[in-house]
């Protein structure tokens, strides 16, 4: 039972046989004191809430005062808390580092040739943390690990204090620091970090001069003094490669190759490339030349001046000439040097970039090539390096041969001029071209018919045609014409298409031709024009009111709607006898009302001007000077075009409609107020243009201007009212089945005069 009884052991008994099992080690044994001394100086026994146990040392007394012989590691820096920007350090100091040369010494015992070796370094302070950082500047062949010598964090100060860090005020020109026992020197500091520390509030001291290695000298006193025997010379190109790479001179050359059969010159592009010094040209092939297109003409290499008397066999130019001192003579061993004298060098020039300018000649391997021109790349490198101003181009090319008119042969009457005309542009055949942009620009869009319609009467000596009236429809989108005749009771002629829409030629054309014919056009087109269709003569007597809207809008391309060229046109005119036309129209208006109608003006602008003006100018100043009557509206043609647009948009919620428009009249009374029709019509997405809505609206309001929302809901019911557009023609006069045109009555004749003599005294 004994045997298998645990045995156990005291406290004292554990720690005396942990003790004996470790071997004796001097570093851990000394390790280990360190670190009880250092737990012991840092904590003690106290008492927290009644309760004994372990404490911190830093732990204050009653009231927050420090214990006797207590020192308190300070919570902030050397700065009191809220001084400065309230911004934290590492936004504040964010990228700003301290930089300090420094040096220290290094015992070197292993080597007689040296006692002690001098390191420079660098000393970076970063003011975000705190951090440290020392780095020594790597030497070439110095056979030393060099580069970081202490990586960046917060360094503690050397015993007593190891218990604090390094910061700013620890910091001077020619003072040391020690970090982890070894101690640097400071000898100086860059500008930003003499700034800083000044407005720190810091004296700084004088900077001191560096020592240097005595070894580092000696060593560079032997490398200097020596001269190398084996073959070796540095040949360093990467300078000018990094400088110039991807800059290149770009000249315009010609070539006149004596042995081409026609002798015509041969255009080149020389190409400089200034991190190598080499050239390649390339030939600008023109089209059906005749020629095989090459990539290159020269490839890129070196140019040499004298080729081909300076060609040398291969080997006989190298970089470096290598003499062989021994020769064979001892064991069959050679011993090489450099020759550095280069006696038996072969020169060779080369072009370079200051051989090269606008005029020059130069030999490309036998080819005299005359450099004519350069891009602007090119003039600009020579105007900053070399100082040329002069860039005048050198004329190489002949001047172009007048180019032969190209013939069409006459149209032969099959098909139209057009299509006949492709058929001689190309082999393959293609129809004619159509003006995409002017179509979907000029084709109708909404309400916009973009459809000219004049009103039309035949020329003719025939009692019967003297009556006819004809509609003349001009379509913007294709230039084409078409006439239909109004349907005149008992008559005897029956209505309808007069003329089926195409493009009209002008008359008094020939018709084989090899020109193009001229057609008609929409400035030909205007109130008082004489026109002539396949024989047929017409006299344009009116328009719709959009024709004369449209061409007022684009007067630019309609002179006979253009103000301001009708007044220049009839200032020349009357300028002379104004005195007279004033009292002409003052004797028109005998009650001194300053207005007179639109017959009486038009009359006396006949009988100033005789025949100089058309009908459709005197319409346009009668128009642009006429009183503007308050007109009311066709509301049959309004509900006509509503309709049309609702059926168009399949809109049939006039159920829903009525009983929203019902539940906001509490009293029950059949009238609403204007806006309230329009916002409940808008939310239903009433396909009307808001023009149109507010005419509608108005139009049903009664004397309160209140709107009769039932009766406005039963004229909008295509479905159960339906109102067709030939309802609202009521006579012969609506002959553009459009609403009534509500002509110019009078006329203020006053602004006129002025406008044309001046304002009278």
């Amino acid at each position: 039972m004994q045997a298998g009884r645990r045995v156990g052991l005291s406290r004292g008994s554990r720690r005396a046989g942990a003790a004996m099992a470790l071997p004796f080690l001097p570093g851990v044994s000394r390790d280990r004191n360190v670190g009880k001394e250092k737990f012991h100086k840092s904590q003690h026994w106290g008492f927290c809430n009644n309760v004994s146990m372990l404490v911190d040392e830093n732990k204050p007394g009653v009231g927050g005062k420090p214990l006797p012989g207590q020192k308190l590691t300070p919570k902030h820096s050397v700065f009191p808390e809220g001084m400065g920007s309230d911004a934290p350090a590492w936004v504040a100091f964010d990228k700003q580092v301290l930089s300090f040369d420094a040096y220290f010494d290094e015992e070197v015992p292993d080597k007689n040739q040296e006692l002690y070796r001098i390191r420079h370094c660098k000393i970076y302070f970063y003011l975000e943390d705190d951090t440290i950082q020392v780095i020594e500047p790597r030497v070439k062949n110095s056979g030393i690990p060099q580069g970081t010598i202490v990586r960046r964090h917060r360094i503690p100060l050397p015993p007593p204090h190891e218990d604090q860090f390094y910061t700013i005020d620890h910091f001077n020109i020619n003072t040391e620091v020690t970090f982890y026992a070894r101690k640097y020197k400071i000898t100086d500091c860059d500008q930003f970090t003499k700034n800083f520390l000044r407005k720190m509030g810091v004296r700084l001291n004088p900077p001191t001069s560096r020592p240097d290695d005595p070894y580092t000298l000696e060593r560079q006193k032997i490398l200097d003094s020596m001269t190398p025997f084996r073959p070796y010379e540095r040949i360093d190109t990467l300078k000018q490669f990094l400088e110039h790479d991807g800059h290149v001179l770009r000249f315009f050359c010609v070539w006149d190759d004596p042995e081409s059969m026609f002798h015509d010159p041969r255009e080149l592009v020389l190409h400089y490339y200034l991190s190598d010094d080499t050239i390649d040209i390339k030939e600008i092939v023109p089209v059906n030349s005749g020629r095989d297109a090459v990539p290159l003409f020269l490839r890129r290499d070196k140019l040499p001046k004298h080729a081909p008397m300076g060609l040398y066999q291969p080997g006989t130019i190298t970089d470096r000439t290598v003499l062989n001192v021994l020769g064979n003579l001892v064991g069959n061993k050679s011993r090489y040097i450099l020759d550095n004298r280069k006696a038996g060098a072969v020169h060779q020039e080369f072009y370079k970039d200051s051989d090269l300018k606008i005029g020059a000649v130069i030999n490309v391997w036998g080819r005299k090539i005359i450099l004519c021109d350069c891009d602007e790349f090119t003039k600009e490198y020579y105007r900053t390096k070399y100082g040329i101003e002069d860039f005048t181009p050198v004329p190489y090319k002949a001047p172009p041969l007048p180019k032969p008119e190209k013939t069409f042969p006459p149209y032969t009457g099959f098909g139209s001029e057009e299509d006949s005309l492709c058929s001689c542009m190309g082999l393959i055949l293609k129809p004619p071209a159509k003006d995409f942009k002017k179509f979907l620009e000029k084709d109708r869009i909404g309400m916009e018919s973009n459809i000219l319609r004049f009103l039309a009467k035949l020329i003719t000596d025939s009692p019967i045609d003297k009556d006819r009236k004809l509609i003349i429809s001009y379509f913007l989108s294709d230039d084409t014409i078409s006439v239909f005749e109004h349907v005149q009771q008992n008559s005897g002629i029956h209505g309808g298409k007069f003329l089926e829409r195409g493009r009209i030629k002008k008359p008094g054309q020939e018709l084989f031709k090899s020109e193009p014919s001229e057609y008609f056009k929409a400035q030909d087109l205007f109130v008082g024009a004489r026109v002539c269709f396949y024989g047929h003569n017409f006299l344009l007597v009116d328009a719709d009111e959009y024709t004369l809207n449209y061409m007022e809008k684009h007067a630019n391309e309609f002179s006979v709607a253009d103000v301001g060229v009708i007044l220049k046109k009839l200032k020349v005119i009357t300028e002379p006898r104004s005195r007279e036309i004033r009292q002409l129209f003052a004797a028109t208006d005998p009650d001194h009302n300053k207005v007179i109608e639109y017959d009486a003006f038009r009359n006396l602008i006949v009988s100033i001007t005789g025949e100089a003006f058309s009908d459709h100018e005197i319409m346009t100043l009668g128009r642009y000077y006429g009183v503007k009557d308050e007109c009311e509206m066709d509301l049959h043609y309004l509900l006509a075009v509503a309709q049309e647009q609702l059926k168009k948009n399949r809109f049939e919620n006039f159920e829903q409609v009525t009983a929203v428009l019902q539940y906001n009249d509490r009293e029950k009374c059949g009238v609403l107020p204007h806006e309230v029709c329009r916002t409940i019509c808008k939310s239903f997405k009433l396909p009307l243009a808001d023009d149109d809505l507010q005419a509608l609206l108005t139009m049903f309001e009664d004397d309160n201007k209140q709107v009769e929302y039932k009766k406005f809901l039963v004229g909008l019911n295509w479905r159960e009212n339906p109102i067709h557009a030939f309802q609202t023609v009521k006579n012969e006069d609506d002959w553009t089945r459009q609403p009534p045109i509500f002509r110019v009555k009078e006329i203020k004749y006053l602004p006129l005069l002025d406008d044309l003599f001046g304002k009278e005294e």
